[in-house]
């Protein structure tokens, strides 16, 4: 008999008041507003851990949404991810209080040079024993790119092109710049690390020189678990050579399968196996105890969504409420003075249908509303008939999204054989019930002892190049 495929289940977080449940903080009884407080994350973490999910996973942004009504404004007055705060310092609040889940953390390789966050991740991995994972991304917001000196944002693919460079870096450091064994902690010898098992990385490169050694001697996975979120062709590229698992989707079953289709032939590319890498997908679930329940739950959800807060999350460039629902999208972008043909909207769709899209935008194939049963039939067709790996479980009310989850929900899945039992000690254990490192498929293996180290690496190669 065939084993059941079992759910990689996360909680998608950030450190802000509104994630992407756009006005939702403002519900009764919700905890979004003590984001800035440890309790909120120590209590969070209990719950989660209580639930028996994989991990959380901490979004992040670098800018302000600041392109719907020509300022930040809506953003600030909504707390649409601003206020935000670092989310790499909460990690060791999260992992003290929950010491079975994983921690996937964002952090943008564009702004900042590789060398000192190299350093925070070893910190975190070993703090942690091993539960840290990196989600790597490029930051797309043009107020990110001004908050670091730069006139205009950097060009999508350049931004993959510098992060290529950035991992092949702190893979030096991380990979190739101590040796496993290099820590003897010789006390009779007074030799805490063998000097000759430590090493400049000398890395000279298109965009970084960084000397080494790593300040950091290895830690439990030594490189984080690599997350990524794309489905770009630059980031399909890059998420073939790097990623261990991608968080993508797509409204359909199809796009999700196309998408993670070429990832897996970008991994052949670059000599990985197909398998090696993992797709998530963020998913809306409401449950109840009945049908009613509920259908109540999301009403009232819905009830309490900002269209305001959706349209600046989106960057929309034209204040489409601000214009008579039966005018074409082309007809308003003309009376705001805007070239209808490069807002990315539908010119010849109705600004009432627009608006209704865009309400409705996470209502689509990884969404679902229903008792427990009706909940794990979905899952069920997400993990059989798609492929999905796991999801990032959308938070509509911190805390009830979550409890609401592990009470009503995972019973069922249990039940059905669709829970990964806690095996292992590190996240990548966890998540791929292999070793603690990295594969010995992965590019970043090229380096251990040592090894590479002067060998320059071919340039990442774009699909439509």
């Amino acid at each position: 008999m065939t084993e059941k495929k079992r759910l990689i289940l996360n909680l998608f977080e950030m450190n802000t008041v509104s994630h992407i449940t756009h006005g939702l903080w403002t519900l009764p009884g919700n905890n979004r507003h003590r984001y800035g407080e440890p309790s909120y994350w120590s209590e969070l973490g209990a719950i989660v851990d209580d639930a028996g999910f994989d991990g959380v996973f901490l979004a992040d942004v670098i800018g302000a949404y600041d392109t719907f009504r020509d300022g930040p404004e809506t953003a600030v007055r909504e707390g649409l991810q601003i206020p935000s705060n670092d989310p790499l310092l909460v990690v060791p609040l999260l992992a003290q209080a929950a010491p079975t889940i994983g921690i996937g953390v964002t952090f943008s390789t564009s702004y900042e040079p590789p060398f000192a966050f190299a350093r925070r991740m070893s910190t975190l991995d070993q703090l942690t024993g091993g539960r840290v994972g990196w989600n790597i991304v490029t930051s797309y917001l043009p107020n990110a790119a001004r908050n670091f000196g730069l006139t205009e944002e950097i060009p999508h693919d350049t931004r993959y092109e510098i992060a290529d460079e950035f991992l092949d870096v702190v893979y030096k450091l991380w990979e190739g710049s101590w040796d496993d064994d290099a820590v003897v902690v010789d006390r009779d010898g007074g030799v805490y690390a063998d000097p000759a098992k430590v090493r400049y990385i000398d890395h000279v490169g298109e965009r970084f020189a960084v000397k080494g050694p790593h300040l950091c001697a290895p830690t439990p996975q030594r490189t984080p678990v690599l997350f990524q979120a794309t489905g770009s062709p630059a980031g399909t590229a890059f998420a073939g050579r790097h990623a261990e698992v991608v968080f993508t989707g797509g409204r359909t079953a199809e796009d999700f399968r196309r998408n993670a289709d070429a990832m897996r032939a970008a991994a052949t590319a670059n000599g990985r196996d197909a398998g090696d890498i993992r797709f998530l997908v963020q998913a809306g679930v409401v449950v109840g105890r009945t049908e009613r329940e509920a259908a109540e739950k999301w009403e009232l959800y819905r009830s309490r969504t900002s269209l305001d807060g959706i349209l600046a999350h989106a960057s929309v460039p034209l204040d489409l409420p601000a214009f008579p629902g039966e005018w074409t999208v082309r007809q308003a972008a003309v009376a705001a003075g805007l070239d209808p043909e490069r807002i990315g909207l539908p010119p010849e769709r109705t600004v009432a249908e627009t608006l209704r899209a865009f309400r409705s935008a996470r209502e689509d194939r990884y969404f679902v509303v229903g008792t427990p049963d009706v909940v794990a039939d979905e899952i069920e067709r997400w993990l059989d008939e798609d492929g999905v790996d796991g999801i990032n479980l959308r938070q509509y009310h911190s805390f009830d999204t979550v409890r609401d989850f592990g009470e009503l929900v995972m019973p069922e899945l249990r039940r059905r054989g669709r829970i990964r039992p806690s095996e292992g000690t590190t996240l990548r254990e966890r998540l791929f019930g292999a070793g603690p490192t990295l594969p010995e498929t992965h590019p970043a293996r090229r380096y251990r002892g040592g090894a590479n180290l002067d060998v320059p690496v071919a340039p990442l190669r774009f699909a439509n190049a």
